[in-house]
């Protein structure tokens, strides 16, 4: 439904479990890596436990993909079966004949000599017998003894069959239990499959993104991966359906981005409400103990600057006598005006309102015209834009402050620092690059000019500026024109591009990244070349761009944006009258 207003070809977060869609994670690995032991092990029992929706089957169907084509395999799924129906059930598994669960006078003798025969017939040949159980903390404490009865089944050399028993943790309190001592002594490897870091969490949303087709930036911003992890607790299942409904809630406002309220709707609608309640309450706790604590600090400060103005009016006082004259001088200079003190924790306080993240607001150039009116189109009335791609990207130059002789193209840009970008672009990329942008149109009258100034994108609504002036139309009359032929401009800091930056082109970089809040604690502890890289990496991964660690055009347009460095933005339909 949403898919196509995210610039996608599929919606990325059905919980079917789609192949296309495969992440492993390191703890995927490890418990990939698990499985493929017990192929090469010499029988016994493999143990691959993990919550609910955690990827257990993921991991499994990954392992079924690469059995070697000397294994043979029987998988069963749905483990809630007597002694005799299980026996069965593995005996058809392997292809072997044998009477119906519930025949009477049939004996578990009647399922283990045929499967006995099959397994060494199968050692013979030079092939291995997998039995795999999902879901196995279904099983019943009798039919798990069994199925240690089953390791007994072996040749000199080897035993014949391997066992790997999938399920959820109380799978590992089962086989504790002192009737099945037997049956732990033979488990050769455990594997417990945890939830998804934080970092985690963003690499998965961020690659289904692009496994369904994502061009652009992820309409997950940091902030909102980081509480989409919170609330999920970083199990895959769970990041599904919290990213489903949280797109379509966007899709459905007509909102590019999916943000904090959008997500926690979207948890109350598929989320237990005591979960979504416990999270918000932890938030706000954590959120009142920072405020308490930098009250008090502001108050000690306050408490402090008073005593010590109160000290210097008095001639002398503590600071005068038990420090050294220069300190006495510092102090007294600082505080002769009693004002000092209280505007220091004034600015204090405002620091700290300042850092509160849902009190932060999103640093954008305000480049607004307000009062100029633009002249609403409906999707069949003509556009005739430049006739030339020049004439377009000087009036695209001026919003830069730059002015174009008649008939220079980008190349002339690059005189004051400024080039272009081209590329193939949708609403969706458009917006957020959120830059005027020259584009390319089609479907115009015969002979019409094709080139028009693309100004604002506001809900439903695009603002354009052609020469007879500004235009509004609806999106899917922008989109009847638009095949995604897109110029913008871009400025660089220097020394930053290339192939080796110079140190005041990387002193910007990290002066910058440093003032994102989200990247403020990445790589801490790392040098300063390692932590630079690092924090460069997990902006890209959080603006759905590949993280190279390298500092491209639109990586640069991104890091402006977040950072508030002055730019032009595009305008908001509202503000341009686009009504």
């Amino acid at each position: 439904m949403y898919a196509s207003f995210f610039g996608l070809q599929h919606e990325p977060f059905s919980i079917a479990p789609d192949p296309r869609f495969l992440y492993m994670s390191e703890r995927h690995r490890e418990a990939l890596a698990h499985l493929m032991y017990g192929i090469r092990g010499n029988g016994g029992f493999v143990l691959l436990t993990g919550e609910i929706g955690a990827g257990k089957t993921t991991v499994c169907r990954a392992f079924l993909e690469q059995v070697p084509a000397d294994c043979e395999v029987a998988y069963i799924f749905n483990p809630k079966l007597t002694v005799h129906e299980l026996l069965k059930a593995v005996c058809d598994e392997f292809g072997v004949a044998a009477p119906a669960a519930g025949t009477p006078g049939v004996t578990v003798q009647d399922y283990v000599e045929p499967l006995n025969r099959h397994l060494l017939a199968t050692h013979a040949a030079g092939r291995k017998s997998i039995l795999i159980i999902d879901e196995a903390q279904n099983l019943e404490p009798e039919v798990l003894e069994q199925l240690r009865l089953l390791t007994n089944l072996e040749t000199a050399e080897r035993k014949l069959l391997q066992i790997m028993l999938i399920g959820q943790p109380e799978l590992r309190d089962m086989v504790a239990r002192p009737e099945l001592e037997q049956l732990a002594q033979r488990i050769v490897a455990r594997c417990h499959l945890g939830p998804l870091s934080a970092a985690e969490t963003a690499q998965y949303v961020l690659h289904r993104m692009r496994v369904a087709g994502l061009g652009a930036a992820s309409p997950f911003t940091a902030r909102q991966l980081l509480q989409i992890h919170k609330l999920t607790g970083g199990v895959p299942r769970r990041i599904n359906l919290l990213c489903d409904r949280s797109l379509l809630g966007a899709y459905s406002r007509g909102q590019a981005q999916v943000d904090a309220q959008g997500v926690r709707s979207a948890a109350n609608e598929v989320f237990d409400k005591r979960r979504v309640r416990m999270v918000s309450e932890r938030r706000e706790f954590r959120r009142q103990l920072a405020w308490g604590v930098g009250i008090a600090t502001v108050a000690v400060a306050v408490g402090f600057g008073l005593s010590v103005w109160h000290a210097g009016t008095q001639g002398g006082g503590v600071v005068g006598a038990d420090a050294g004259p220069d300190l006495a001088r510092s102090a007294t200079d600082r505080v002769s005006n009693p004002n000092v003190a209280v505007n220091l924790a004034s600015t204090a306080v405002a620091d700290l309102a300042a850092t509160a993240p849902s009190e932060r607001p999103s640093p954008t150039a305000d480049n607004s015209r307000d009062g100029l009116a633009a002249r609403p189109l409906g999707p069949s009335d003509p556009i005739i834009g430049w006739g030339d791609e020049a004439s377009a990207l000087r009036v695209l130059a001026r919003q830069w402050g730059i002015d174009l002789l008649a008939g220079e193209g980008c190349d002339a840009t690059r005189r004051v620092g400024v080039a272009c970008y081209r590329t193939q672009a949708s609403v969706v990329l458009a917006r957020q690059l959120d830059r005027p942008a020259l584009i390319r149109l089609a479907g115009t009258p015969t002979g019409a000019g094709q080139h028009a100034l693309l100004l604002g994108i506001d809900g439903q609504q695009a603002v354009m500026e052609l020469p007879q002036g500004r235009v509004s139309l609806p999106l899917a009359g922008l989109a009847v024109h638009w095949r995604g032929d897109y110029v913008t401009l871009w400025r660089s800091p220097e020394g930053l591009l290339g192939p080796n930056p110079t140190p005041a082109g990387k002193a910007w970089l990290d002066e910058t990244l440093q003032r994102l809040p989200d990247l403020a604690g990445v790589a801490l502890g790392a040098s300063q070349e390692a932590r630079l890289q690092a924090r460069l990496q997990a902006f890209q991964l959080t603006q759905g761009l590949q993280p190279d660690g390298k500092v491209g055009p639109v990586t640069l347009m991104r890091l402006n944006q977040a950072a508030g460095v002055p730019e032009p933005r595009l305008e908001h339909a509202a503000t341009a009258g686009a009504n």
